[in-house]
């Protein structure tokens, strides 16, 4: 897919623990449901965790999202009376949603380019990193070795917003979201931080992936509870239009 979306939507969901049998349950009937919902190109239930590690004690059994490609924003607009909108929206304490465009794009996810190839474009305001990995089984172990450094970094990086991980299944494919003040923000600890440059050296030589996804947004809008993304920095900083305490 070349054509580059208007839109790509994130929401997610925080639940309760009392409700993790039906958000399991949901994980498991609303994958091919999602992609059935009328204007929907692409489209992943993830599971979320910290970020911290990409282990199985990384994993948060309370909040889930999903990441939407969209044919038009009039498309979009229809998903939360969509039966899986509805679904998750009857067991959510809380949920936020992350409107996006795609400004670049590098790698392949389940075999596609769902963002197209974007053509970048000046921003000024925040900006959406998104990293998906399917590792190489017999890489794993060095690249879980190799995360809590860069983990620990990025926690502390100037301008972020916000940040937690991403994952398809509880081992072996996972990601990363973050959100930035501005681009300069992740340019700057993309490629100027010691410890993430490292890893990206590192990258080529030791094979970790047998698939990789990089892209970025421009952040158009944020509806909801923000807290959901474990924001991390005040609205002065920089937040998108939209965005609720």
């Amino acid at each position: 897919m070349n054509t580059v979306p208007e839109l790509v939507t994130l929401h997610v969901w925080r639940t309760s623990r009392s409700t993790l049998p039906r958000a399991l349950a949901r994980m498991a009937l609303d994958r091919r449901r999602l992609r059935a919902v009328p204007g929907v190109r692409f489209g992943k239930l993830l599971g979320t965790g910290t970020g911290t590690g990409f282990g199985p004690d990384d994993a948060d059994l309370t909040r889930w999202a999903a990441l939407t490609v969209w044919d038009s924003p009039d498309a979009a607009a229809g998903f939360d009376a969509s039966p899986v909108g509805r679904a998750w929206a009857r067991i959510a304490r809380a949920g936020v949603r992350v409107d996006l465009r795609p400004l670049t794009s590098r790698g392949e996810w389940s075999g596609r380019r769902p963002f197209g190839e974007p053509p970048g474009g000046r921003v000024t305001g925040p900006v959406l990193a998104l990293t998906r990995a399917r590792l190489r089984p017999r890489r794993a172990i060095t690249f879980w070795r190799a995360v809590p450094p860069v983990a620990g970094a990025l926690h502390a990086a100037p301008g972020l917003l916000a940040r937690f991980g991403v994952g398809e299944a509880p081992l072996g494919w996972q990601g990363t979201v973050s959100v930035w003040r501005d681009p300069a923000d992740l340019v700057a600890f993309a490629y100027r931080h010691p410890e993430h440059r490292a890893a990206i050296m590192r990258t080529p030589g030791e094979g970790w992936y047998a698939e990789e996804l990089f892209a970025r947004f421009e952040v158009r809008d944020v509806v909801g509870d923000r807290a959901v993304l474990d924001w991390v920095a005040d609205g002065d900083a920089g937040t998108a239009k939209g965005a609720q305490a």
